[in-house]
């Protein structure tokens, strides 16, 4: 299991109502500092969620799996600022 940072959000996707989860973690998303990232925890691959991440903000989608499956994912994201995206690996992305 990886440990969440000070500047890390950590949100168990199962905790938000089914019919409001991407809308809450799009406002979460696009709220982080530089700084900041947010972890979310679920039982699925979360595919839809960074397709959805990466039309609306492009290479500025920090994307990493901290955990794959087959239970559980664990995925750290992060808006990056327009001067970091590209320049940050994301083999993911």
């Amino acid at each position: 299991m990886t440990e969440a940072g000070a500047d890390e959000r950590v949100i168990n996707v199962a905790d938000i109502d089914p019919q409001h989860r991407h809308a809450i973690l799009f406002r979460l998303f696009e709220h982080l500092l530089s700084h900041q990232s947010l972890q979310i925890v679920v039982d699925h691959d979360p595919r839809r969620l960074r397709l959805q991440l990466e039309a609306r903000f492009g290479s500025r989608c920090g994307w990493s799996y901290l955990e794959q499956g087959p239970d559980l994912w664990r995925v750290r994201l992060r808006l990056l600022a327009h001067n970091e995206a590209g320049k940050e690996a994301r083999p993911e992305c």
